[in-house]
């Protein structure tokens, strides 16, 4: 659990437990764990943000926490997802070089604004009390995702990479747990409503699991990332739905 909060979070923590590569690759069943406690940050910090602030500029305060609590990882996987699928490279290779590249490009930059906007949009329409729960859902349906895409594909490269480290013969197993762990939270705070966003978000990220083995045969640290982000973007517009269909 250690070396889960220090690879997902840039929160500090003293000593060296969690510090090694044995820790970090048995660390992928606390990532739910580790969502769920920053979850509990952002739901704090939305019910601050749009006690004080109208919702457009709230919400994007409570985005920019969202991001900052991981450092900006994800979407860092993301935009390097989005440049190597998007880049007209049918070759399997040649997608995972510039997916590697650290230069960010166009295809890069547009997923990061398309998304960036959609889930400030979608946070942006909720009231006090549906966004506090929101808010705390998210991150932990992030971290899941990542679970499910391990459980769901194979590591992409064979030279390996720090994504390869989490990949262990109890991936299947865990990404089952993070389900259910989330699922059991998602009713528990948001009732069956809550179940059915989430059931729609984990959808979304099986199909694009589907997507990351047609283009490069499996995941990659950069797709998991990626998934991430999506889980918590498919989950903002999910209760965004659900709160229009309300209204």
């Amino acid at each position: 659990m250690a070396a889960a909060f220090r690879f997902l979070t840039i929160l500090p923590l003293p000593g060296r437990l969690g510090t090694t590569e044995e820790e970090l690759a048995g660390s992928v069943g606390s990532f739910p764990l580790i969502g769920l406690l920053l979850g509990l940050i952002c739901a704090a910090g939305a019910w601050v943000l749009w006690l004080v602030l109208p919702s457009l500029p709230a919400a994007v305060c409570l985005t920019l926490l969202l991001l900052a609590l991981s450092g900006g990882l994800h979407l860092d996987g993301l935009a390097d997802t989005a440049d190597g699928f998007f880049s007209a490279r049918p070759d399997r290779t040649q997608i995972l070089a510039i997916m590697r590249d650290s230069r960010i490009g166009a295809m890069g930059v547009i997923a990061l604004i398309i998304l960036l906007l959609l889930k400030t949009s979608a946070l942006a329409t909720l009231d006090r009390s549906t966004v506090v729960v929101t808010a705390l859902l998210l991150p932990l349906a992030g971290r899941s995702a990542i679970v499910l895409m391990m459980g769901l594909l194979p590591y992409a490269r064979p030279e390996g990479g720090l994504g390869g480290l989490f990949y262990t013969r109890r991936s299947r197993l865990a990404a089952l747990g993070s389900l259910a762990f989330a699922g059991l939270v998602t009713v528990w705070l948001a009732g069956t409503c809550g179940l059915g966003v989430l059931v729609f978000t984990m959808g979304t990220i099986c199909l694009f699991a589907r997507f990351c083995r047609k283009k490069i045969g499996g995941a990659t640290g950069d797709t998991l990332g990626a998934a991430c982000e999506l889980a918590e973007t498919f989950m903002a517009l999910g209760f965004a739905a659900v709160a229009g269909g309300a209204g």
